[in-house]
């Protein structure tokens, strides 16, 4: 191999980790779930035709303000993701980027995405997309080492997106979109409370309290996530009384709602991390599929 082969090769790998490492500053595969709800959500809201070219214009503003809301909350964690096991090899935890480096381009993708939203769809979609990233960054992250009610806030930015691809398509805020966002809402707590339970010990490494009981791992924990997910089901069958879905689509919903709230049940009754964990898995595939049940339960 002669050197401007090995050159090459090495510039590649550069480039290989540049890019990975703005991937992991934006979390896109967290974002993808994300984005996917602003797209259940527009789809839903939408009226007649649409274009393809509208639903990438959505994507692309919502990895870009999703991008930047992540990438603010670990400009502002970086220290302390040094702490924790799952977060140190971040970034800027081990210095592959700087700070300034990371301000700019969370300023970028954050300004850009709130513009797009602003003028390829509606004002209010830009607001909504602005309070999400806002509320988001610098109030649930630094709220998250003070108290429990951070999940509480976090949940607000966290199902926004659904709302702000209803409004793209729709330009109100009505009570389908309420529906939309209550239903992801109330999906985070036990979402959260699961998450948190599973890394419990490496988040007390880093004094971040996301559990609802100060004493951490234990029966009033796990009797919140019973609450919720029962509550989550209600509410998630409420569109079936407003003819907004239907029946086969109900009974989707009915199905993923008793699973989830059998998986909380058993984290009541056992207290421990394999419980936690299908809760956990469990809430990944619970919403999804209820999105998609609400979609083509409509169409």
């Amino acid at each position: 191999m002669n050197k401007v082969d090995a050159h090459m090769i090495q510039g590649s790998g550069r480039l290989t980790q540049r890019l990975s490492d703005y991937a992991a500053l934006m979390k896109l595969r967290l974002g993808a779930l994300v984005v996917f709800s602003a797209v259940i959500g527009f789809l839903f809201g939408i009226q007649g035709s649409y274009s393809l070219t509208s639903i990438l214009w959505l994507i692309i503003g919502g990895v870009l303000v999703t991008g930047a809301s992540n990438a603010i909350n670990q400009i502002i964690e970086r220290d302390i993701d040094k702490l924790m096991t799952r977060t140190q090899n971040r970034p800027l935890a081990v210095g592959r980027m700087n700070v300034l480096e990371a301000m700019i381009f969370s300023g970028l993708c954050g300004v850009g995405g709130i513009i797009m939203l602003w003028q390829m769809f509606n004002p209010t979609a830009g607001v909504l997309a602005a309070i999400s990233l806002f509320s988001y960054a610098f109030i649930y992250t630094p709220l998250k080492r003070i108290h429990p009610i951070a999940v509480f806030v976090g949940a607000i930015p966290g199902a926004l997106p659904v709302m702000i691809g209803y409004v793209c398509a729709t330009g109100q805020i009505d009570f389908v979109a309420m529906l939309l966002f209550s239903v992801q809402f109330l999906w985070q707590f036990p979402h959260f409370w699961a998450i948190a339970w599973v890394q419990y010990d490496d988040y007390k490494k880093a004094d971040i309290m996301l559990l609802p009981s100060s004493g951490g791992k234990n029966k009033f924990s796990a009797l919140q996530c019973v609450i919720y997910a029962a509550g989550l089901t209600l509410v998630s069958i409420v569109p079936y009384f407003f003819g907004m879905m239907n029946f086969a689509s109900v009974v989707v919903v009915i199905l993923m709602g008793c699973i989830f709230f059998w998986q909380a049940v058993q984290l009541w009754l056992k207290c421990d991390d394999a419980s936690a964990k299908k809760l956990m898995f469990g809430s990944f595939a619970y919403l999804p599929i209820v999105q998609l049940a609400l979609l083509f339960g409509r169409m």
